[in-house]
């Protein structure tokens, strides 16, 4: 009843349309459910995301649960998570992801769950990283170790989504390094992000994690742009 009158004053709305939510409705209205243009990629091991890195980096497996499209539903929901505080869309993308990779057979040997991680800088302006709660999430339905302590950031840069391709490229492979003991030796991980675009970062942070001796890499992300 307590809910219904907070409800009522303050509805909920969809995170990805903006329209009321109904009572059965969590962050995401069954229209854009609907809507929502699913990439599948759990359902072919050479998708198009894994393809991204041929002859980059060996990854094990490469996938993104939706494709981002300019002014469309997905922008929204990660302008949203990324920019407006609303890290429960996260929660609920990583629990929607995490059943479709449970299917996939090459990260049943999964270890840890490592987040691209933010500048500690742009970590207290934010006050928290975008993926995390998408982590948080999967970490909870695969049963696996969330880690964000594996992976560090030792240069602050500018947001990637305002640069151009060159911009986005340009001196990234320096960004990234990893504090590891002998405990991290020939573990799978799993690294997340929130869009693939032109991979620069992904690989960046792919690097980081191979100096790790043994260390074998699988890469999943809510999104991935498609031109």
């Amino acid at each position: 009843m307590f809910e219904s009158i907070i409800n009522l004053f303050f509805p909920k709305v969809c995170s990805g349309c903006s329209s009321f939510l109904l009572s059965n409705e969590n962050v995401i209205c069954t229209v854009c459910r609907h809507d929502i243009p699913l990439t599948n990629h759990h359902l072919n091991p050479e998708n198009d995301a894994f393809k991204k890195f041929y002859g980059r980096i060996p990854v094990i497996h490469t996938s993104a649960l939706f494709y981002f499209h300019k002014k469309g539903i997905v922008q929204e929901l990660i302008h949203n998570l990324k920019y407006k505080g609303h890290e429960e869309i996260g929660t609920v993308l990583g629990e929607w992801y995490a059943e479709d990779l449970k299917t996939i057979t090459l990260l049943q040997t999964v270890d840890e769950i490592i987040p691209v991680p933010l500048h500690p800088k742009k970590l207290k302006k934010r006050g928290y990283n975008q993926v995390t709660a998408f982590g948080e999430g999967l970490s909870s339905c695969l049963n696996l170790d969330y880690n964000d302590s594996l992976l560090i950031r030792n240069v602050y840069s500018k947001t990637q989504s305002k640069k151009n391709l060159f911009g986005r490229t340009e001196g990234i492979e320096n960004i990234f390094d990893v504090v590891f003991t002998e405990k991290n030796h020939n573990k799978h991980f799993l690294l997340i992000d929130d869009v693939i675009t032109t991979g620069a970062t992904l690989e960046a942070c792919s690097r980081a994690l191979l100096k790790i001796p043994g260390a074998k890499i699988s890469i999943v992300c809510m999104a991935m742009a498609q031109s």
